[in-house]
């Protein structure tokens, strides 16, 4: 059989147009694939506990089963416990609101000291912006009922998946091969194996992570003497999940909270303290637990979760960074793709190396 060999620009415009037509699908596709990748995610975490299972004679669909009633009773049990922090948390927004108010007051005083804006300027400005965060605020409430609707019927869509993925997964990986020829079937069962070994480690990383950094920030803060300090360091250590910008964005609910209810001292204590053992995590422990087997340079992992949020919204920040982990493992196994997985990936001490070696010929031979 002929085959056509294109010019580089007829080429380049195929890939262009392959490109766009698959975000543009995964756009519109979203309320479909983003529960389904979910399920991926949580069918891979839970496939060595149902293999377990049936390892123990016990039948495959009970042991699925019993696989996903232990995941949900895990996050039942997460989310009841930020519950229970979040409503002893609300016993106390009277005196918080009151504190809000009178920092409020403080500062319409030094804006007037240090602007000459009286007071009814500044409560005239107030009114009009109050209005228009009214109005917001109305709409976001609507948006927020409709997002909890999602939400639940993603939840109830994910547990369906996740049980039909595992009690299926044989006729899954089937399919899968069935889609190539018989030479190629090796290669396809590797690159399954590998993608399987690197979601299952990088979620189940994930958790150990958020459970280890959710003790130090409770006890750091705790023996800082910080109020609402589980509070804080549970919701620092859940948004941190988000690579990059989950830890700052907690850093500054975590601050405004400690500055509403304590002192200056005290909020910049709590943003100091989380910026440090975000540190330790990025440079120790997250290599040290999730491991070599996510290599992806920073700048990729960045890209992937702003593309991820604009495609996909704040599920797309999470699932984008193992679905270009996936996109690498399928480059670095296809020789058509393999400057993608160069680009991916991050350069080792052995290419580092070779680099400087080769930095320093250039420069002695000129």
């Amino acid at each position: 059989m002929n085959t056509v060999k294109l010019p580089f620009y007829a080429r380049l415009a195929l890939t262009l147009l392959a490109v766009v037509l698959v975000i543009y699908l995964m756009y519109i596709g979203r309320t479909i694939l983003i529960p389904l990748f979910f399920a991926l995610l949580v069918s891979v975490l839970l496939f060595p506990l149902t293999r377990l299972l049936e390892k123990w004679h016990v039948p495959r669909a009970l042991a699925a089963g019993i696989s996903l009633l232990s995941f949900i009773i895990a996050v039942g049990a997460l989310i009841y416990f930020l519950t229970l922090q979040i409503a002893n948390f609300s016993n106390d927004l009277p005196r918080l609101q009151a504190r809000v108010t009178e920092i409020m007051h403080n500062l319409q005083h030094w804006i007037s000291r240090k602007y000459h804006v009286n007071s009814q300027e500044q409560m005239s400005y107030l009114d009009k912006s109050a209005s228009s965060m009214l109005n917001a605020a109305a709409n976001s409430i609507g948006n927020a009922f409709l997002g909890i609707s999602e939400l639940i019927i993603w939840v109830i869509f994910i547990i369906i998946y996740t049980f039909f993925m595992l009690y299926h997964r044989r006729l899954l990986n089937r399919f899968v091969m069935a889609l190539f020829r018989p030479q190629h079937r090796t290669e396809v069962a590797e690159v399954v194996a590998a993608t399987r070994s690197v979601i299952n480690s990088y979620v189940l990383g994930l958790l150990i992570e958020m459970v280890i950094l959710a003790i130090v920030n409770c006890s750091v803060l705790g023996i800082l003497g910080i109020q609402y300090a589980i509070l804080l360091g549970v919701l620092a250590a859940v948004l941190n999940i988000i690579p990059y910008l989950g830890i700052y964005t907690s850093i500054v609910i975590s601050m405004f909270i400690t500055f509403a209810n304590g002192t200056g001292n005290q909020a910049l204590e709590v943003g100091i303290v989380f910026l440090v053992i975000h540190m330790l995590d990025s440079n120790i422990l997250m290599p040290r637990i999730v491991g070599g087997r996510v290599k992806m340079n920073p700048f990729i992992t960045i890209v992937a979760v702003v593309v991820g949020e604009q495609i996909w919204g704040i599920p797309g920040m999470f699932l984008f960074i193992p679905l270009t982990a996936i996109i690498k493992i399928i480059s670095e196994r296809v020789d058509g793709l393999k400057p993608w997985a160069i680009l991916i990936g991050e350069e080792t001490r052995e290419e580092e190396k070779v680099i400087r070696t080769k930095g320093k010929a250039n420069t002695k031979n000129n």
